[in-house]
């Protein structure tokens, strides 16, 4: 009954909906990085290392998955599109999870590599979190809306639209996050610095 009735309601509030959870998601981003929270532990260089390759690998599944979804709406497989969707949102919840564990624990790397090469890291750097950020609100508002209806009723709403921008925005982001975590990590090098950035 109160899986019915949050339904009910994520289907009736799909916009009111979005706003929460992206407050919820941007809060804890934002959190992490403004606030010494003692949640976290501490992590060496190696254990930062891991977490991001492993966030890499995360990622760059999750990019397979949204081409996939992507590719099997196009060919009307709606099932296997749902299910791609869904998977990489999961895994985007994944990536959540261990990137605010490598940030409230670790710390930061810093490019190290040629001026221009920089340039250019900085400038994909730069894209990459705005999409991040911008994708967040497009990609849930499309979520909600394809896991409240059915096939037939997504017809008479904005998902096909708004879905489209969220995939390109977030396939976007994804690429970009896995190159220059690979310019960063195994191309050039870096210096690691720990985080915490006082408000006061």
């Amino acid at each position: 009954m109160a899986t019915a009735d949050a339904r009910r309601r994520l289907r009736e509030q799909p916009i009111g909906a979005t706003i929460l959870l992206t407050i919820v998601g941007y809060t804890l981003v934002l959190g992490t990085f403004l606030l010494d929270v003692p949640i976290y532990p501490d992590l060496s260089l190696e254990q930062v290392n891991l977490l991001t390759d492993l966030i890499a690998v995360n990622n760059a599944i999750a990019t397979l998955l949204l081409i996939a979804g992507w590719y099997w709406i196009r060919t009307g497989e709606i099932a296997k599109h749902r299910l791609a969707m869904i998977a990489a949102f999961g895994l985007i919840l994944v990536f959540l999870v261990l990137y605010l564990l490598k940030v409230g624990g670790g710390g930061t790397k810093h490019f190290q590599g040629p001026q221009l090469v920089k340039y250019a890291y900085l400038l994909m750097l730069a894209v990459h979190i705005l999409l991040s950020i911008v994708s967040v609100p497009v990609v849930l508002f499309a979520l909600i809306l394809g896991l409240t209806h059915t096939p037939a009723e997504l017809r008479r709403t904005a998902h096909a639209r708004i879905g489209r921008i969220a995939a390109g925005a977030w396939i976007l982001s994804l690429v970009l996050g896995v190159v220059t975590n690979l310019m960063l990590n195994h191309i050039y090098g870096y210096e690691f610095a720990m985080v915490f950035v006082p408000l006061f």
